[in-house]
């Protein structure tokens, strides 16, 4: 042992000697520590544990140089005399190989190397003081008998400072060549797997970016609104969140009021008081936040402190309970009579004549008989009655409205000399309306205007509604003044109170079969209507042998037959589905042979006679039209006819702008100022403002 500690450490010496020292020295020196390797191997032989000491012995001795040639020849060194000591007695030399077993345990076993084929490989394991791993080879030799070493080593780039100098010891690998064959097999695979995967996640990306791209290239990058709900200006103009802190606030003050008067807290009612009417002050007219003065928010931050100085002293839960209901109820009483208040002014504003429509029909009449235009005979009466060419019924006592119908359709006619409108009013303005297309004519088409007093076959032994007229129950309640009032009754009751539901004008739609006994086919239209395309394409539609063409309004449940009929009546319920589909008057293509044929005038006087005491349905022409057409309608395109610009101020502005035909139905007509200002517009340009009539009675825009 202590000969192989000198041989070792002597070894070790010669190698780093200084680098002045004679190469001569380092020769023989390096031959000395060679003999005493040999003649320790033949003293105590080659067991490993010897080996192993050694190396632990020679780990200690620390070199003398540091230089880089030195460690270089240190090296050398190292790998020959490990060679020399394996070839002296290879065979002889006893190995501890540690290896894992096929299911990962550790095993070690002591094997001879002369037992071992020439295919196991020595390798050293990574070195711990430079990261790098080093091996050794034992190769067979074809051309000796022996055993050589073939060394393959990698050299640290790291600083030969860093710790303290290792001899590399070795061990033994257990991998044959067929599984280092198949290991490197499944790197091939494994790398082949990774690549594909790679190029299916590229071809994905490269798909969805230039799927992005096409997506981007149909934006709109123009600004059409505000798209950053963090930016300042997307704020909401019409917010009204401090308007309504703001009310919040009065009403609790009057509240907090109430009860300090009740206890003689007469300081704090006070100050409450003065708080609330400033704060009314501050609100004024203002409906949205916008519209609140600047000091609206220091008003309500005042009202906030003199509130919470009241709930201090007077706030207790059962006596705000009472007092919050008592202030609720009454409350909903005043809004309750103020709706009926509105409906009925809304009904008032809706049918009393405005002045400059009054004034209207009054200077044309006037000229009518001043400048002799009463003697002037109907031009184009041949026009009149021919069948062949499209002809229009407008009943109406308004010539303004009248006149936009007739201007607009027109105006949108392909061939104006073919279209023919009949226009039947009553005695009060047949001046004023003939006066007016006399004056004003279309150009090219032809306009008769008739007095419906004129029809002397119209009379209350015909016409069920002249006679209901007659009857002092329907006078009653339609005239006189005693009758409970209008005011006691809700909005959808009023509005059947107005006698134009009674109107014969009104109920002269059921008789154009009788107005019109030589024509075959008329499309009514009521006066609040504008016609905005080309209607000769109505006359063309196969009716499929019904007599009614209309637009249907039904809407999931909306607008169908029980909305309009008193389905709790077993004459209604046996005759009629409440599901049916309801359909609109305003634009109706009438096929007046088919008429004539069912006799459909002779249904309605029927119907109408049964409702004489308004128990089927409320009054009105669209109840008794949907019972005298029933099964009898056929549905048009609803691109024909758009409605609900009287009362609907939600309508889709792109259907209103593709409609043939746009409807005011309901009470904001657009000749009123009630009208929705939005849709006034299509109905206002097709007025002639610039007509001396229409400037002397001050209609303008």
């Amino acid at each position: 042992m202590v000969v192989h500690r000198l041989s070792v450490c002597f070894c070790r010496l010669g190698m780093e000697v200084a680098p002045t020292t004679p190469a001569s020295f380092h020769s023989l020196l390096f031959l000395f520590c060679i003999s005493l390797v040999v003649f320790h191997t033949l003293l105590v032989g080659a067991d490993v544990s010897h080996v192993s000491t050694t190396q632990r012995d020679v780990s200690k001795c620390q070199r003398l140089c540091q230089c880089e040639q030195c460690w270089h020849t240190k090296e050398e060194g190292e790998s020959y005399v490990t060679g020399t000591s394996k070839v002296l007695d290879e065979k002889n030399i006893d190995i501890i190989a540690t290896y894992s077993n096929n299911y990962g345990a550790v095993q070690s076993s002591r094997v001879r190397l002369g037992d071992l084929s020439a295919s196991w490989v020595l390798e050293n394991p990574i070195d711990g003081r430079h990261g790098h791993p080093k091996s050794v080879q034992i190769v067979e030799d074809s051309f000796q008998s022996g055993m050589r070493v073939k060394e393959n080593s990698e050299h640290s780039t790291d600083d030969p400072h860093s710790g303290e100098g290792e001899l590399p010891y070795s061990r033994l690998s257990s991998i044959s060549p067929v599984k280092h064959k198949r290991r490197i097999m499944r790197e091939e695979r494994r790398k082949l797997r990774t690549a594909e995967l790679l190029g299916k996640d590229k071809e994905a990306n490269d798909q969805m970016a230039a799927a992005a791209i096409d997506r981007s290239k149909s934006f709109d990058t123009t600004v059409t609104g505000k798209y950053s709900i963090w930016r300042r200006d997307y704020e909401n103009p019409n917010s009204d969140s401090t308007l309504k802190l703001m009310r919040d606030q009065i009403i609790m003050a009057i509240a907090y009021a109430n009860i300090a008067k009740s206890k003689n807290e007469s300081v704090l009612y006070k100050s409450l008081m003065k708080h609330s009417k400033l704060s009314q002050n501050a609100i004024g007219e203002a409906h949205f936040d916008a519209e609140l003065p600047s000091s609206a928010l220091k008003r309500a931050k005042a009202m906030g402190r003199a509130l919470s100085l009241a709930k201090d002293k007077l706030y207790d839960c059962h006596t705000m309970e009472m007092k919050l209901r008592a202030m609720l109820q009454s409350t909903e009483d005043n809004v309750n009579g103020l709706k009926k208040k509105s409906a009925f002014l809304i009904q008032l504003a809706a049918k009393t004549v405005p002045k400059p429509l009054h004034c209207l029909p009054l200077q044309l009449a006037s000229d009518y008989f001043l400048l002799g235009y009463n003697n002037r005979e109907d031009v184009n009466k041949e026009k009149l009655e021919d069948p062949s060419l499209y002809h229009y019924a407008i009943f109406s006592d308004n010539v303004l409205a009248t006149s936009v119908v007739v201007n607009s359709t027109v105006l949108h006619a392909k061939e104006p000399s073919k279209h023919v409108f009949h226009v039947v009013t009553d005695k009060l303005n047949y001046a004023a309306m003939k006066m007016w297309f006399l004056v004003n004519p279309p150009p090219g088409a032809a306009v008769q205007v008739e007095n419906i007093d004129d029809f002397k076959w119209l009379n209350s032994s015909s016409c069920s509604v002249l006679r209901q007229l007659e009857s002092a129950r329907l006078q009653e309640y339609y005239f006189k003044a005693n009758h409970p009032s209008s005011l006691s009754l809700g909005s959808d009751q009023l509005k059947y109170r107005n006698p134009k539901y009674l109107s014969l004008l009104n109920h002269l739609r059921f008789y154009l079969p009788d107005v019109y006994p030589k024509l075959d086919k008329i499309l009514f239209l009521d006066d609040d209507i504008v016609v905005q395309k080309d209607l000769t394409a109505l006359w063309s539609i196969d009716l499929q042998g019904m007599v009614n063409g209309a637009v249907e309004t039904c809407k999931e449940s909306f607008h169908r037959y029980d909305k309009y009929l008193n389905f709790s009546n077993p004459i209604i319920s046996a005759n009629f589905d409440p599901n049916a589909c309801g359909w609109a008057f305003g634009m109706n293509m009438f096929d007046l042979k088919e008429w004539r044929k069912r006799n459909m005038t002779g249904v309605y006087h029927k119907w109408q006679d049964m409702n004489e005491d308004r128990t089927l349905w409320k009054l009105g022409t669209l109840p008794p039209g949907l019972i005298t057409f029933y099964k009898l309608t056929y549905p048009l395109d609803r691109g024909w006819h758009s409605l609900g610009l009287g009362y609907d101020p939600a309508l889709n502005q792109t259907a209103i702008e593709n409609a043939a035909v746009i409807h005011y139905n309901g009470n904001y007509k657009p000749w009123l100022d009630l009208a929705i200002s939005k849709y006034k517009n299509y109905w206002s340009k097709y007025v002639m403002y610039d007509n001396p009539y229409l400037r002397i009675c001050n209609i303008n825009q």
